[in-house]
């Protein structure tokens, strides 16, 4: 598991729709060691911060493999690394292999996996496509992202070490079909309980999760 591209951007205007967008997704190969801080990544930024970066969203992860699939889905679209609006483009680390609460070293930087990522509109902004935003959802192949716990500087070629799992370790994966899910089966339960005790969870995605038990329980 390792860094094969090390993607970085600040905000930017775009038109869509007839509208100007404000936009962080837009990201770009960078070359070198970059110097990865508890909010981001210099040289990068996000627009939106009531939605997008801050400590538990500090770093965006998107598998490499995810790309084959996109070039069969989407043919002709060109994908360079970045596409997906990832800092880091990785060798392995697929959704169903990495789950909530997993701690890695990476370069001199330490990290922990805090939630899949949910796409926004400006996903369908990058991809210029409004149906992109449900496709990307629908895939299971989301991303996630990840909290600082020990600054560093990173690069491409770094490897990615796991350091420690959480007890109640639920996959990324299982977290984004839970999300989604219309109801749940008694198995589902029992991993949004664990999740719910994994301290990096964001207290957003908790109360929903609680709330969605709530009414499970009711019913």
């Amino acid at each position: 598991m390792k860094i094969v591209s090390l993607n970085v951007g600040l905000p930017r205007d775009v038109m869509w729709h007839g509208r100007v967008v404000t936009t962080g997704i837009y990201k770009s190969p960078v070359e070198g060691r970059i110097i990865l801080r508890t909010l981001n990544l210099d040289g990068d930024g996000q627009a939106d911060l009531t939605v997008h970066g801050g400590e538990y969203k500090a770093v965006y992860c998107y598998t490499v493999e995810h790309y084959e699939y996109w070039k069969k889905e989407l043919p002709g679209q060109e994908l360079p690394m970045g596409m997906f609006g990832e800092n880091f483009t990785t060798d392995g680390l697929p959704e169903n292999s990495v789950h909530l609460g997993d701690r890695f070293s990476v370069g001199s930087a330490e990290v922990v996996v805090t939630q899949p990522r949910l796409p926004c509109y400006k996903l369908g902004v990058r991809f210029q496509s409004d149906d992109m935003v449900r496709r990307f959802l629908a895939s299971g192949r989301t991303g996630f992202y990840l909290a600082v716990t020990r600054e560093g500087k990173v690069g491409v070629g770094d490897e990615i070490k796991v350091i420690s799992r959480d007890a109640n370790a639920v996959p990324v994966s299982e977290v984004t079909r839970l999300y989604i899910a219309k109801r749940f089966a008694q198995d589902d339960v029992k991993s949004l309980r664990r999740a719910l005790q994994v301290p990096v969870l964001p207290e957003s995605w908790k109360e929903y999760f609680r709330e969605r038990l709530d009414r499970a329980n009711m019913s």
